[in-house]
């Protein structure tokens, strides 16, 4: 007999289509619009800029809750329309395919205000420029009829939002407290307002004023503006981007490596002037600070990347917080590549800068990485050192570390007028093998020699890789060392990408293997370990091809065991070297895991630590 297993499916008079009401379907669409009290600041303060508002009010009581009113001066609503804009799926920014392929507004899709006024007691007043009156619209939850009656109002829009949620009770439950709705609407208003410097943005809450936001349209006042927002000491220690490469456009402020967050809470990143978050960004973003962000931090950054409108798709969430980009991997690219040589450029003297006025310092006593803005930066002119016995030398590899000199540097020129001092001066003293101190003509630079020297190397590395010219030196001794079978089978499987990294080797056993040949660089470093860690992260990155793509973190593991160690005894002249090799390195302000190599410490700041002027 066969048997057949068939799944069936029951059909009762219970399984049927229903059509919502217009009602539950206003409900349904407000639950992806109205989430709280921000999400409607964000979408009328959306529609005011859209309406080409220079000029916007937002008051706000209770959090929000009770009322949210919003006043601009934009070009208003006509009578006609003012009763059309609170149906769904009314706008005036599209009405073809072609519109929507191509949005250059912040709102569109029409479904706010009508969304808004299904949770909430909502009016409406706008005057256009060529009337003579004003006219208000008014509807409330329920069946939403709108009543539509004249009202004096100057040019622009006024929309008040009462007693949110006052009919849907269960989800005003899940509202927070009055004063974290509040900051919600703060960080939005925060954050258009950096979208349009040119508009003034005034906020208050329970009739106090708590932002008053004034139009910034010079880049100093720009600058002032995302002072405020994110605060004077982002702007002190950021770099200004400004590129534009293959009709793409990327401009803002990026912050220094040193001046990184616990959390991703400073990150601000607009498309064509929509504030989005968006996994591309994030990843070129992530990507670009690698190797200079200590582990566990994150970047804080304002950035603005403009393009055609086409090449954005911007209809692909509700909220219209996310946006898809036609070439992800061209966006990605510029950000990254952007980004990448913005840090890069970074070097001492962009960092130093004069802080021997109380003016320049202001109340803070923590440690001053400079900002390009203040025109006292050392000259990055660099000298000869003034000793016969050891001349400057470019290769700091190549230094016979412990060798000891009579002959000091002079310092004399750094009490004269000479523009000749270079950045990070010159050394006077090592301290406890771990630190050297070193004098420029504006104070104490404080440099971690191990560091230091493991960023110049992996750059040293790095570059020599990419332009196949890594230097290798054969030993004179091949070196055997006795390791796991699943370790020599991993290094003679990768032979070929070893030797990409200048190291050669040769498997003589199960458990054995022999080392011929390494980087020249790395000549001088402890290379059985050195050999034991790299082979500990092919294991880690499994196939050739990731082991490929974490090409540099193989490189830095090497650069660290190529730098100088700790307790070793330099010479006067060999610290020289070492910081002149800082000053022509990319990225030498931080060592290869995103830790500081260098600190700067300015005369005044010496001076209030010692009460002297006092």
């Amino acid at each position: 007999m066969l048997q057949c297993n068939i799944d069936f499916v029951l059909i009762t008079p219970m399984n049927k289509i229903n059509v919502l009401s217009q009602r539950l379907s206003n409900q349904i669409a407000a639950g992806e619009v109205v989430e709280r009290p921000a999400s409607i600041v964000k979408e009328l303060l959306e529609n005011s800029l859209d309406a080409g508002a220079d000029s916007i009010d937002i008051d706000v009581e209770q959090g929000g809750v009770k009322l949210l009113r919003i006043k601009d001066n934009g070009c208003g609503i006509l009578q006609d329309d003012l009763v059309l804009a609170l149906r769904r799926h009314a706008t005036s920014k599209i009405s073809n395919l072609e519109d929507l392929e191509n949005i250059a507004s912040l709102g569109f899709r029409g479904e706010a205000l009508a969304s808004i006024s299904s949770v909430a007691r909502l009016s409406l007043t706008s005057k256009t420029p060529k009337t003579n009156s004003g006219w208000r619209v008014e509807a409330e939850g329920q069946d939403m009829d709108a009543n539509l009656v004249p009202a004096a109002h100057p040019q622009g829009t006024t929309v008040e939002v009462r007693d949110l949620f006052f009919n849907t009770p269960a989800r005003k439950k899940f509202l927070k407290k009055e004063k974290t709705e509040f900051s919600r609407i703060d960080e939005i208003v925060k954050r258009l307002s950096l979208s349009r410097f040119d508009v003034h943005f005034s906020l208050k809450h329970n009739q106090r004023v708590i932002q008053k936001i004034l139009p910034a349209t010079s880049e100093s006042e720009q600058q002032r503006r995302v002072g405020l927002v994110c605060g004077q000491t982002f702007i002190e220690n950021t770099v200004l981007i400004n590129i534009e490469r293959a009709g793409l456009k990327l401009w803002g402020w990026v912050s220094l490596p040193t001046f990184s967050r616990s959390q991703a809470d400073l990150q601000y990143f607009y498309v064509n002037g929509r504030v989005i978050r968006d996994k591309i960004v994030t990843h070129a973003v992530k990507q670009a600070y690698r190797d200079v962000l200590f582990h566990g931090r994150h970047p804080a950054y304002v950035l603005y990347l403009e393009l055609d409108h086409s090449l954005v798709d911007v209809n692909v969430h509700p909220t219209k917080h996310e946006v898809r980009f036609r070439d992800s991997r061209l966006v990605h690219d510029f950000l990254f590549s952007s980004l990448h040589k913005a840090l890069a450029e970074v070097t001492p003297s962009y960092r130093i800068i004069d802080k021997s006025t109380p003016e320049l310092v202001g109340d803070s006593s923590d440690i001053i990485w400079g900002s390009k803005n203040v025109e006292n930066v050392i000259n990055q002119s660099q000298l000869p050192l003034k000793d016969s016995g050891h001349p400057y030398r470019a290769d700091f590899g190549s230094i016979n570390y412990g060798s000891e000199s009579k002959n000091l540097v002079e310092m004399s020129s750094l009490t004269g007028d000479s523009d000749h001092i270079p950045p990070l001066g010159y050394a006077v003293a090592q301290l406890h093998g771990i630190f050297i101190l070193a004098q420029n003509k504006e104070g104490l630079i404080i440099v971690d020699m191990h560091a230091a020297h493991e960023r110049i190397t992996y750059e040293r590395l790095k570059i020599s890789c990419k332009n196949e010219e890594l230097k290798t030196q054969p030993l004179l001794v091949p070196l055997s060392i006795a390791i796991s079978k699943s370790e020599a089978d991993c290094a003679e499987d990768n032979k070929k990408l070893l030797m990409n990294l200048g190291i050669e080797l040769e498997r003589v056993s199960d458990e054995a293997i022999v080392i011929r040949q390494i980087p020249s660089l790395l000549r001088d470093s402890n290379i059985e370990q050195m050999v034991r860690d790299v082979l500990s992260d092919f294991l880690e990155y499994g196939s050739s091809d990731r082991i490929e793509s974490h090409h540099d973190e193989l490189l830095s593991t090497m650069a660290c065991y190529g730098s100088v160690r700790a307790n070793r005894q330099l010479s006067i002249p060999e610290m020289n070297s070492l910081l002149r090799d800082m000053e022509s390195t990319e990225r030498s302000g931080q060592c290869n895991h995103g830790r500081p190599t260098w600190i700067f410490k300015s005369l005044y700041e010496l001076d209030k630590l010692f009460l002297r002027g006092q």
